[in-house]
């Protein structure tokens, strides 16, 4: 069904949709809920401290992840308190958690218990995200920003930034189930800041005369080298893989993503792409040919039990800017954090 729905989503047919009507009526629904908001039928509320949203509009991976631990690097170099909220994927516990480093990943999950380990600042998981960052201004958080939530509309921000993979793009332009935008791309208005992960190569992108692009910051993701899972021995130059092929494993909501960017540092790759979030069993990755496995990040956090004494590798990413574009982003965050 999800591989059915990707071809669907982001493939190049505009031909009509049986899911069309479900759309339809998905869209009613967003905009009645979305004008409640803005008539006050339904209440924001504020946190008490300024709150940064990063979200996206599309299903599926687009990097706003390492974009969050980027932006809480970046603010607390500036002397802010930075914490971190998120819902938590898979957590049945609806009460605010604070993530620690001896936390299960299973109870609070694992984008949440890696930004933790990334960052070090305070995160918290919770169903309800206004309850979370109250929490974790009560611990002291000067500013909070949100990994996802960008729909949470009962969290009052002060600045969103809605992410997009520059490849994929809004798809079909359509809204689900009919095509992979949870709001219309014109949810993206002159107050949101727009980044374009990678090369902004899908043509939904360049609709309208390139005018999301006029206002967009450009992005990469950057990573060269792999390390154990196990945390055992040296990281390792992606390069030192090119010897013979690799099981390349990704666990996440864009995989091909990961498989692309192997294959740029001349990787020669057997692919095994999962369900975003997939609790690993060993059984998955028993291969029985002994080669090399290299994972993302995120899916590392869901192997480490498994993988005492085997070949695991993952490659950690960090996100890149053109100076000046990284500059930008800031001074927008700042401004709009301004009281």
């Amino acid at each position: 069904m999800e591989r059915w729905l990707t071809r669907l989503w982001y493939g190049d047919s505009a031909a009509p949709s049986v899911l069309q009507p479900l759309a339809w009526l998905y869209g009613l629904i967003v905009g009645m809920r979305r004008y409640a908001y803005a008539r006050g039928l339904l209440k924001s509320d504020r946190a008490g401290k300024p709150v940064i949203v990063v979200g996206n509009l599309t299903v599926g991976g687009t990097g706003k992840t390492p974009l969050v631990a980027w932006l809480a690097g970046q603010l607390s170099a500036s002397g802010l308190k930075v914490g971190i909220v998120s819902r938590g994927y898979g957590r049945t516990n609806r009460a605010p958690e604070v993530v620690h480093v001896e936390s299960d990943w299973r109870a609070v999950g694992d984008e949440p218990y890696l930004l933790r380990q990334l960052t070090g600042c305070d995160t918290v998981v919770a169903r309800d995200r206004l309850a979370g960052a109250r929490k974790l201004i009560a611990l002291g958080a000067d500013v909070v920003v949100a990994d996802d939530g960008l729909q949470h509309l009962r969290l009052a921000r002060d600045c969103e930034i809605i992410v997009v993979d520059g490849t994929r793009g809004f798809g079909n332009g359509r809204l689900l189930p009919a095509g992979p935008l949870r709001e219309p791309a014109s949810r993206i208005g002159s107050s949101a800041i727009f980044v374009v992960n990678g090369t902004p190569e899908h043509s939904s992108l360049r609709s309208g005369d390139g005018q999301l692009l006029s206002h967009s910051v450009r992005m990469s993701l950057f990573g060269a080298q792999a390390h154990r899972v196990d945390g055992l021995g040296e990281p390792a130059l992606l390069e030192h893989f090119r010897q013979g092929r690799v099981h390349a494993v990704a666990g996440i909501g864009n995989p091909q993503r990961f498989f692309r960017d192997l294959r740029s540092h001349g990787l020669d790759l057997i692919e095994h792409a999962f369900p975003d979030h997939h609790p690993f069993v060993a059984a998955d990755l028993t291969f029985g040919d002994g080669l090399p496995v290299i994972m993302t990040e995120k899916d590392a956090v869901r192997c480490r039990s498994i993988s005492h004494g085997r070949s695991f590798w993952y490659v950690p990413v960090s996100v890149r800017f053109d100076q000046a574009q990284g500059r930008e982003l800031l001074d927008r965050v700042v401004r709009a954090l301004a009281p």
